[in-house]
């Protein structure tokens, strides 16, 4: 039984919705998701849409995603977290957000945690303390 290919258009709401969470352009990630398209979507490597958004530093877009229900802690292929991104890149404002919206500092690989400490961030592991 062969797989089913894919509708070129539903490929390309999948892509622009990845490349939306990216920008942080949260009116066109917003209609996306607002209109059906899985707030835990996952692309090719398992980075959802919060992973991208998180990761390239948008707290607002961050946000409007956990307000959908994004899973704050969903692992990518690799085993990473969306806190743990957020923490590599610097981004207190998504480590707050996330850490706000529940997102557990000792998931993944490595965890946020280990990753404030290797950074030297007091500052985030005092926040996960509260």
């Amino acid at each position: 039984m062969a797989d089913d290919p894919i509708d070129p258009e539903i490929l390309e709401i999948a892509k622009q919705t990845f490349d939306a969470a990216r920008r942080g352009d949260v009116e066109t990630l917003t209609a996306y998701v607002d209109a059906g398209v899985p707030v835990n979507l996952t692309n090719e490597t398992g980075d959802t849409l919060l992973m991208l958004a998180s990761y390239h530093g948008h707290a607002e877009a961050v946000q409007a995603l956990v307000e959908r229900g994004a899973d704050v802690n969903r692992l990518n292929d690799r085993g990473q977290s969306p806190l743990a991104g957020a923490v590599f890149k610097g981004v207190e404002a998504v480590v707050r957000a996330l850490a706000e919206a529940g997102a557990d500092p000792r998931h993944g690989h490595p965890t946020a945690e280990d990753t404030a400490k290797m950074f030297g961030r007091d500052d985030y592991l005092e926040l996960w303390q509260r």
